[in-house]
């Protein structure tokens, strides 16, 4: 396969030169995209790749994930494109990175934040990513896409910002803060339109309905509140976490809400209602980040034992437990066509696997970070502070 041109189809591989694995193929150029099982049924039984079939599409093999690392700090959140060609990483080390799907090669980095990048989320266009930093930094930065151009800054919380969400319109952007509070802000103005306060402690996650018509937030005071948009009106206050919430996530169409607490469950509450409808068990630590698939029968979630769980819905059956990350799941995220999922961590990996199956895919790395162990006695060193950049420990 010598053909460069730009319709080329090329087999998405690892970096194995005598026995290459095949994770898919896509189209070159195009943003086309089979995966694997369609592919090697294409091929026909008992067709295998050679090294020169995958000489442009490459994915970084188990052995590269193992020691390679995709930021120099904790990873604090992923976001897919709705077009699905590309993602995006926000970590302690003060840093945005793109990266390409499905290769996961690193596209760009975006710096400005003078503090850790908390929370970012990506326009559903796809034309702008929002992302929010630490305390010392306090600002909601905006950036072109895909150049990653800084547009403006958003001032007005007063300690960092732990969650962002964007509108499905894009006119909105929403903004939850340890200080307390939620604000509003209209788009592309980044005018701040309301305040909304209720919550006794941190906001730690925001969500939009896919109306646009309502937001949930989940706060560490255990709470989970509805309010309606735009006017921020409190519609009602969901009680039944034991401890605080770290995530919450809103079904493709708009029925459930999941929400993942420190008390290491994960509840689902019918919309907009707000009634209690099961507790899924089986994590054993903080339930940190949870994604819904696509066409909403697929529930995932990653937790600081260092686990993601696949979830049957509306029956919550745990499916299977996927390991890999030596540290908590941060993060993770479900492209919109529901085949592909990807991971970050504190461990400063971020992952890639195939669904529904929880095949794993490879990883992203950023080669650019050495990850050669210091000399003896020069200490580690975690190049952008604390290894934990959100609330990722248990409380005394």
């Amino acid at each position: 396969m010598t053909d460069k041109k730009d319709d080329q189809l090329r087999p998405v591989c690892d970096q194995d030169e005598e026995a290459p694995e095949i994770y898919g193929i896509v189209k070159q150029g195009a943003g086309f995209a089979l995966d694997r099982r369609a592919f090697i049924a294409g091929l026909g039984a008992g067709a295998v790749a050679s090294s020169a079939m995958c000489e442009d599409v490459k994915i970084n093999s188990e052995k590269s994930c193992n020691t390679g690392m995709a930021h120099r700090g904790s990873i604090n959140s992923i976001v897919i494109s709705f077009d699905g060609h590309f993602f995006a990483s926000g970590s302690v080390d003060k840093t945005i990175k793109l990266w390409s799907l499905p290769e996961g090669k690193l596209l760009t980095t975006l710096t400005g934040h003078s503090d850790r990048v908390l929370s970012i989320a990506i326009s559903s266009d796809g034309k702008w990513l929002a992302s929010g930093s630490g305390s010392y930094d306090r600002s909601i930065n905006l950036w072109s896409l895909p150049e990653g151009k800084l547009l403006t800054s958003l001032t007005g919380h007063s300690r960092g910002v732990e969650s962002i969400a964007i509108s499905p319109d894009g006119k909105w952007l929403v903004s939850g803060s340890d200080d307390n509070t939620i604000k509003l802000w209209s788009q592309p103005e980044g005018k701040l339109l309301t305040t909304l306060t209720g919550h006794s402690d941190e906001v730690s996650s925001n969500a939009i309905s896919p109306d646009g018509k309502w937001l949930a937030s989940g706060s560490l005071d255990k709470t989970i509140k509805l309010w309606s948009l735009p006017e921020g009106k409190l519609l009602t206050t969901l009680t039944s976490h034991s401890s605080a919430v770290a995530f919450i996530a809103i079904s493709p169409d708009g029925q459930w809400l999941a929400s993942g607490s420190w008390d290491n469950t994960i509840k689902l509450w019918s919309l907009p209602e707000g009634k209690l409808l099961t507790t899924l068990t089986g994590h054993s630590d903080i339930v940190l980040s949870i994604a819904f698939s696509p066409d909403g029968k697929l529930l995932v979630s990653g937790s600081s034992d260092k686990t993601i769980k696949l979830w049957s819905l509306p029956e919550g059956k745990l499916l299977t437990s996927l390991t890999g990350h030596s540290s908590g799941v941060t993060s993770i995220a479900i492209s919109s066509d529901g085949k592909l999922l990807v991971s970050a961590s504190t461990d400063k990996t971020i992952r890639l696997w195939s669904l529904p199956d929880g095949v794993p895919m490879g990883c992203a790395i950023d080669p650019a970070i050495d990850t050669t162990p210091p000399p003896v006695g020069h200490g580690g060193g975690g190049g952008g502070g604390s290894s934990y950049g959100r609330h990722y420990w248990r409380p005394n």
